[in-house]
């Protein structure tokens, strides 16, 4: 048994990456709405702010920043988890375990975090959440995925609309997943 600690930082920002069960579906984009639905009433529960997000088909990459004093992160992505899967018509495989447990089987149990240390950190995370579709071979260009806050951050100045592309693939985006 492995002695897995998450870090625990109060008001701190982290990277999340979070997987469906099956990594061939493309439930995440087909689901958007709903996904979207309960992330917002998740957020107006249990504030946090969104600096960054993509959704992929069956995974995707976000970074938050928890308000002072709040570390509880496991507990929004237990809302969002939960939420989403009462409202998908069901259709997963579940084990035995899911079954006693009255668990969909849609999600993979755990999700990987990240405490977010300084700048730089966040900066490669913050790149690595916008280039994800192009690294996954979804878009030849990071601005032709609908699915990321990609394009608030052109609004808001933070990247030009031409930012990365399939050219820009090389070793500095080799270091994620």
């Amino acid at each position: 048994m492995s002695n897995y600690r998450r870090a625990r930082a109060p008001g701190s920002t982290y990277f999340f990456t979070v997987n469906l069960n099956d990594r061939r579906d493309d439930l995440l984009i087909r689901e958007i709405e709903r996904l979207r639905s309960v992330v917002k009433a998740t957020r107006r529960r249990y504030p946090f702010h969104i600096d960054a997000w993509v959704v992929l088909p069956e995974h995707m990459h976000c970074l938050w920043t928890l308000p002072p004093g709040d570390s509880d992160f496991p507990v929004r992505w237990k809302s969002i988890k939960l939420a989403f899967s009462k409202r998908i018509r069901p259709f997963e495989v579940q084990t035995d375990t899911q079954m006693k447990r009255g668990e969909r089987g849609i999600w993979q149990r755990r999700y990987w975090e990240h405490l977010i240390r300084d700048e730089l950190d966040y900066q490669r995370h913050f790149d690595y959440v916008h280039f994800n579709p192009v690294k996954h071979g979804h878009v030849r260009q990071v601005r032709d995925w609908p699915y990321s806050s990609f394009h608030r951050a052109v609004r808001e100045g933070v990247y030009p609309p031409d930012w990365a592309g399939l050219a820009d693939l090389d070793e500095r985006w080799r270091w994620g997943e």
